[in-house]
């Protein structure tokens, strides 16, 4: 029997392959909050950090457990209090805390070490590794109210954390932290991993809440949010009287962990399975990114750029829409080109060739990758490359195209004839390729 080959399956590897690179070495804190312990979908994610662990991501589990030291407390018939978000913990509560968050680490420690029995990572050796990695201090009294063993983070042994890493184990952290003074505390587990990932100068903040992220009032996932945006629905969010939902939580989480050095942090759903993976191994991801800088950056061309301008220039070249380049033409020009560069994958780019004596410059080998053509990402680059042309005193610009002639016409570009173009490029127009000829006066 012949088998098929699976496209998908081949295509997506090719795609994740990237990531799986730019990932190896990095150092994600990774929040865990009860309501995703609980849920159906946890062994599924218990698998997906494995096997971030195997790709040689450095990694911090920092849990939660609300829901389940709530029902605890419930059980044992001790009512709830909550004082600005932050739970009131007198002695009979953290006598029960105390067991429940005991009885999670030894629960997840467990999953972690035992090998993954009918996952993709069976067989895979785990080292987990919990400690006194977080130093608390009391909240103390506010309004009034005297908090008692509820406690905030005072300082974070980074180095220690460091040393378990640099040994290939995961760290756990458990909502527990301890004092100079022999006491311990009950600390919010999402003020906890914000600022475990701050001390750590750690490359991503993960999180885990009910939806996928952020949702648009159109009902769309928000794919990235700068803090000052991700504020502004923190607020929509109180106003509705939703201050204390994990969302909530999290995204204040994400807000301090981005504010204080990290540079992304994520917010994906603990019950859509693989969607940790989809997030960090695919170019759009599932989730929402708060991010101190944007995924996506236009700019110059380096000579590292070579490599991801050929991977998206070559299938344009193969279908005779672009002139073939060479590698080593490339190397010559690169500083005439700028690229839109996505999670370090280059998603488009174009020249500029300038003939100053004339004013008039030729903007060529503009590229969109596929999956980015229905967005504006051809006009960031239009708009960028005549930014470039003006600063350099270009006044006319014109391009070369066979296929996009009513695309660059939408852009103010017009029909011209050969001999409208400087003498230099008449002298090499190829007469057996037949490009139309736009130019636009900028």
């Amino acid at each position: 029997m012949v088998r098929e080959r699976d496209a998908v399956l081949v295509n997506a590897f090719r795609h994740s392959t990237p990531y799986v690179n730019h990932h190896r070495g990095s150092t994600f804190v990774i929040m865990v909050g009860g309501e995703a312990i609980a849920d159906e979908h946890f062994n599924d994610m218990v698998a997906d950090i494995a096997l971030l662990q195997s790709l040689g991501i450095r990694l911090v589990l920092v849990f939660g457990a609300r829901p389940q030291i709530d029902n605890a407390l419930a059980q044992a018939g001790i009512r709830s209090r909550f004082h600005k978000r932050i739970r009131v913990t007198d002695s009979d509560s953290f006598r029960i805390i105390k067991q429940v968050c005991g009885g999670l680490q030894l629960e997840i420690t467990s999953r972690l070490s035992m090998g993954l029995v009918n996952t993709p990572m069976q067989g895979a050796r785990l080292n987990v590794v919990s400690g006194n990695f977080v130093t608390a201090q009391p909240i103390g009294v506010d309004d009034g109210i005297d908090y008692c063993h509820s406690g905030k983070v005072r300082r974070v042994d980074s180095d220690g954390i460091r040393r378990q890493l640099d040994q290939q184990a995961i760290v756990l952290v458990s909502p527990v932290g301890f004092s100079v003074t022999g006491e311990s505390f009950s600390v919010n587990a999402e003020e906890i991993a914000a600022q475990v990932a701050i001390h750590l100068g750690a490359d991503k903040l993960i999180s885990f809440c009910s939806q996928q992220g952020i949702i648009h009032q159109n009902g769309q996932v928000v794919s990235e949010l700068f803090p000052e945006q991700a504020e502004e629905y923190l607020w929509a969010l109180e106003k509705q009287g939703d201050d204390s939902s994990g969302t909530a939580r999290y995204l204040r989480a994400a807000i301090a962990s981005c504010r204080g050095g990290v540079p992304r942090s994520h917010l994906v759903s603990y019950k859509e399975d693989g969607a940790l993976l989809q997030e960090l191994f695919t170019r759009d991801g599932i989730g929402t990114q708060i991010v101190r800088q944007s995924a996506e950056q236009a700019r110059s061309a380096s000579i590292d750029d070579i490599g991801g301008i050929l991977d998206l220039i070559r299938p344009l070249e193969e279908e005779g829409i672009l002139v073939r380049r060479s590698r080593e033409q490339l190397e010559m020009e690169i500083d005439h080109f700028s690229i839109i560069e996505r999670d370090g994958l280059v998603i488009g780019c174009a020249a500029l060739y300038p003939f100053p004596e004339e004013s008039m410059a030729e903007m060529a080998c503009v590229a969109i990758h596929p999956d980015y053509r229905s967005s504006s990402r051809g006009d960031r680059l239009v708009a960028k490359i005549e930014e470039h042309a003006r600063r350099q005193g270009i006044h006319k610009l014109f391009v070369l195209t066979t296929r996009s002639i009513h695309w660059f016409r939408e852009r103010g570009f017009e029909p011209v004839e050969v001999s409208d173009l400087p003498v230099t490029k008449q002298k090499l127009y190829n007469y057996q390729r037949r490009s139309k000829i736009l130019l636009k006066n900028i």
